[in-house]
């Protein structure tokens, strides 16, 4: 969920970035975010199965489904932006390698991080697959990517903690090739008003204990609750990519609205 931070109010009083507490000023609050993540790299994963009861897993399936169509191009480049440990962008590669996808050459697939600990996971996972997935890290902000070079940028619980969110949608856009994809998997506010109760229960009572306890960081686990109670709601974050200059902004919400997989295209 994580990898690029920041902190910034809009007028209006919704954040247009992540708002580590106590932590005043975008490079800050990165030196902040990457720290904290690169501390709970090695728990990361069971954490995040352990404490979405594996949900986390059917929502990058269903986002990989949603980009099905662009991986199956041969010549497709892609970015799993914020790739963290890398759970997505082996998806995506398996996706690539689907019959359906089969050809003499398959999707070229990328992952960066700003996170090196993150990476280092990542590459043990893709090597473990014996995948060669070239990886690289990053600001999300300032990709070395050329202009108009991507078919499909993907990026999963990692959006809400750029620094700025309009400065990497215009980021993403720059990248993209003119009819690109964008997909942004992220947590959102769930529309279910007992739903809504049980979820802020338990992300604020229940994710910071549990968390702490086993990464070790109760710091780590306190900040990604508020930052998800803090970012846009699906309507919202829809209207900031159709603000950005991207057209057929849709987005699905998933179990009962906690999350949201917007997609978008160049």
């Amino acid at each position: 969920m994580p990898k690029s931070t920041g902190a910034s109010e809009a007028h209006g009083g919704i954040n247009t970035g992540a708002t580590p507490e106590g932590v005043a000023g975008e490079e800050a609050a990165s030196r902040w975010v990457r720290g904290m993540f690169g501390n709970i790299a090695g728990h990361y994963d069971l954490l995040n199965h352990l404490l979405s009861f594996n949900l986390d897993k059917r929502w990058r399936a269903h986002t990989v489904k949603r980009v099905a169509s662009v991986l199956a191009n041969p010549n497709a480049r892609v970015l799993d932006l914020c790739c963290g440990t890398g759970d997505v962008l082996l998806a995506l590669e398996g996706q690539s390698r689907a019959p359906q996808a089969a050809g003499s050459s398959r999707a070229q697939i990328y992952g960066s991080d700003f996170c090196h600990p993150m990476l280092v996971e990542a590459q043990r996972k893709i090597s473990h697959r014996r995948l060669r997935s070239p990886l690289f890290e990053s600001d999300a902000l300032a990709l070395p990517v050329a202009n108009a070079s991507l078919d499909l940028i993907t990026i999963a619980f990692g959006f809400r903690n750029l620094a700025n969110y309009r400065q990497g949608l215009d980021e993403f856009a720059r990248v993209l090739k003119p009819g690109g994809t964008l997909a942004i998997l992220e947590f959102s506010q769930p529309t279910n008003p007992l739903f809504a109760q049980l979820y802020g229960f338990f992300s604020t009572r229940v994710l910071p204990w549990i968390g702490g306890l086993i990464s070790g960081s109760q710091e780590a686990y306190t900040y990604l609750p508020e930052s998800i109670r803090k970012f846009p709601g699906a309507e919202d974050l829809a209207q900031q990519i159709r603000a950005a200059g991207f057209s057929r902004v849709e987005f699905d919400r998933l179990t009962f609205g906690a999350v949201a997989l917007h997609i978008a295209y160049k």
